[in-house]
């Protein structure tokens, strides 16, 4: 039986379908690369926006009816009903399926319909579950599934439940064994990495401590914390954060510059709040890559709450800004605030601004790492032939040249030119 996995979406997904294609193999089923080849797909689905959600239903809809097609991820628990009424499955199961993907591949394979919806969702996949992943360099590891929030725009809590947190020693085992395949860097990721631990008297500061104990050379990269939560253990973190192996970059979405908005999101911060995390943070690393977030056209957005986003922006000056257009989500409390809604025309007006604004300000920020040489750890194949991407210190993505195969090696680099998404170094010698 040959089976297709797919995922989409963020990077706590790939990690889940890289769990997912790794079961399957220890079952035998021989994972295969394409549609055609397949005689079982499993598209690990994303739903987060509106767009994500029809665009995983187009892909659902291409299947060829004579192929057994499993819709797992954040898909079926986001919005079951569509993907009823709109596609013809054999299965559908909600994220982080773990082992339980190989019950349900043998089951759709011998003509059963199966719908295993909320069985994870309490769950935690075991950390030490095969894998089979594609870039030979980097380790998803996910530190814990679901969250504390409560975001009024948010349907991911519906798909990944709340906060379940793996154990220190568990991640601190997991990239040992990592590192001893020869895996060097290392993605901390889960929806909100700085609730890490609070359901178990843990937390984030003191996990990146336990990891900077491993004698090895490596590198950390932290994913998307939340301002509250990060706040909470602020000086802790940036503490934690001086060792050398430990990306300097932090992405902490703040979704408005307006606090106002920021009460109707239900996000449980303020303006100041992520400015203090921004500042201590930078205080200590002056060259920290920020990278944040911002939903424009949220429902009671007005035009002087969104320029006061735009004044936040162009304060702080954020190395990445991911905008976004809003769009109401099944079963959120945002989607019942119609009367608020900001035009379709208007939302596009200012995503448009605000995408303009971001990328100005990531070109004049990457163009003062011009001149700069250092050691980069390279963890991608260029798009070009003989090009590598690598990341210095800060996370900054660098595009070297060169004839040799560098996937996985520490390389000098001096960066001569700058694009407002990367860097590009001189020929390495």
């Amino acid at each position: 039986m040959r089976v297709l996995v797919k995922s989409f979406g963020c990077s706590t997904n790939f990690a889940d379908g890289a769990i997912l294609a790794g079961c399957l193999a220890r079952a035998g089923y021989k994972l295969v690369g394409s549609v055609s080849s397949a005689d079982v797909i499993v598209l690990n689905t994303c739903a987060v926006k509106g767009p994500t959600e029809n665009r995983m239903i187009e892909i659902s809809k291409r299947i060829p009816l004579e192929k057994k097609l499993i819709v797992a991820g954040c898909l079926p628990l986001i919005n079951f009903e569509r993907l009823q009424q709109e596609v013809s499955f054999s299965g559908a199961m909600g994220p982080a399926a773990g082992e339980g993907i190989v019950e349900v591949v043998n089951r759709v394979s011998k003509g059963e319909k199966v719908i295993a919806l909320e069985e994870t969702l309490n769950d935690l996949p075991k950390l030490n579950l095969p894998r089979l992943q594609s870039n030979p360099v980097t380790s998803i590891v996910p530190i814990n599934y679901g969250c504390l929030g409560s975001c009024a725009y948010c349907c991911v809590v519906f798909a990944r439940g709340r906060l379940r947190s793996y154990d220190i020693q568990d991640i601190v085992g997991r990239v040992r064994e990592d590192l001893a395949s020869g895996l060097r860097e290392f993605w901390i990721t889960s929806q909100d990495t700085a609730c890490y631990g609070k359901d178990k008297g843990a937390n984030l500061a003191t996990l990146l401590h336990a990891l900077c104990r491993i004698d090895e050379d490596f590198r950390v990269r932290v994913g998307m914390m939340t301002p509250n939560n990060a706040l909470d253990i602020l000086e802790e973190l940036v503490q934690a954060f001086q060792d050398d192996r430990i990306f300097k970059f932090i992405h902490l979405p703040v979704q408005s510059g307006d606090d106002d908005v920021l009460k109707c999101m239900r996000r449980f911060y303020c303006v100041n709040d992520f400015k203090r995390v921004v500042e201590a943070f930078r205080a200590r690393f002056p060259d920290i890559t920020l990278a944040t977030d911002v939903i424009c056209g949220f429902p009671g957005e007005t035009e002087e709450a969104f320029q006061r986003t735009l004044q936040l922006i162009e304060e702080v000056t954020p190395d990445i800004v991911n905008v976004s257009k809003f769009f109401a989500r099944p079963k959120t409390a945002a989607a019942k605030m119609q009367k608020d809604s900001v035009p379709l025309s208007e939302i596009k007006r200012r995503s448009t601004m605000a995408s303009t604004l971001a990328k100005r300000l990531s070109l004049m920020n990457n163009q003062r790492w011009v001149g700069w040489s250092g050691g980069i750890l390279v963890d991608e194949v260029g798009k070009v032939p003989g090009s590598w991407v690598g990341r210095n210190f800060s996370y900054k993505p660098v595009a070297v040249k060169c004839a040799s195969k560098l996937i996985g090696k520490f390389v000098p680099a001096k960066i001569i030119r700058a694009f407002p998404t990367y860097l590009e170094s001189s020929v390495i010698q």
